[in-house]
């Protein structure tokens, strides 16, 4: 025998949008079908309700969040495919997921070869990390560079760098993918520099350590600042197949009609 589902007056309806919990409506009916099913208590049945409204806050935070993060909101462990051919250290990929580094202060390099998942994975942990309520935020390394050189122009630059200094994770993406000039290189160092076992940074690179010190105007600074920054790291290099051939649209099939016969000629 179906249960008739529970009906909500006018005035509950009131008083729960006047206490800010109108998103309770949602899942109300099916939770008072549930505790007339099981007989649940009162205070079982507040908790279960009270439950769902904290996990919608939760969900609702969390996503404005990684938003203002700027992460890609498809980019989630939960939507990795694991039939991708991309082998990588799983020990290591399991430390990084459970956070620990965050909180120590340590780092990532994600290095490998064009469109074997770097982005994804260090933007995964971006969303992990903003569940756990880290301040994070995710840049590709050359936009944030002509950031930082055009807040020189409106005296915002120091405001702009305590900024990336505090975040708890920050996520350089496409990291020494092109040459630094000398402005660049020292914003980059004063980064890693006041960074350094207090916070935890994340890097993507398609090239190894040993190759981004060339790419620096100041040697010695990148020489100091990539030891450091290596020196307090976890590595994870990719290798595969592309990716990216995982996240092309599929195509929908539908039923077609049937082809319409020629008229013969008269």
């Amino acid at each position: 025998m179906s249960i008739p589902t529970p009906t909500i007056g006018s005035e509950l309806k009131a008083l729960l949008r006047q206490v800010k919990l109108g998103q309770c409506l949602e899942t109300l009916p099916e939770r008072l079908a549930l505790a007339h099913t099981n007989s649940l208590p009162h205070a079982e049945f507040l908790e279960l309700v009270l439950a769902d409204e904290v996990q919608r806050r939760e969900s609702t935070s969390a996503g404005r969040r990684a938003k203002a993060a700027h992460l890609d909101p498809d980019m989630t462990l939960e939507r990795w495919d694991p039939d991708t051919n991309v082998s990588y250290d799983r020990a290591t990929w399991n430390e990084l997921c459970s956070l620990r580094f965050v909180e120590a202060g340590h780092n990532a390099l994600i290095m490998g070869p064009v469109g074997v998942g770097k982005t994804y994975l260090a933007t995964a942990l971006g969303h992990a990390a903003v569940r756990r309520r880290y301040s994070v935020h995710f840049e590709r390394t050359d936009v944030l560079l002509k950031r930082l050189r055009a807040s020189r122009l409106d005296n915002s630059h120091p405001i702009e760098m305590r900024k990336l200094i505090r975040v708890d994770l920050l996520l350089l993406d496409d990291f020494c993918l092109q040459p630094f000039d000398a402005t660049d290189t020292a914003d980059l160092y004063e980064l890693i520099v006041e960074r350094h076992r207090t916070a935890s940074t994340v890097v993507t690179s398609n090239r190894e350590p040993i190759e981004w010190i060339a790419l620096m105007a100041d040697p010695l600074l990148a020489q100091s600042a990539i030891d450091r920054l290596q020196s307090a790291s976890y590595e994870l290099v990719l290798e595969g197949e592309s990716y990216r051939r995982h996240q092309k649209p599929k195509v929908t099939t539908t039923a077609t009609e049937p082809t319409a016969r020629r008229r013969r000629r008269p």
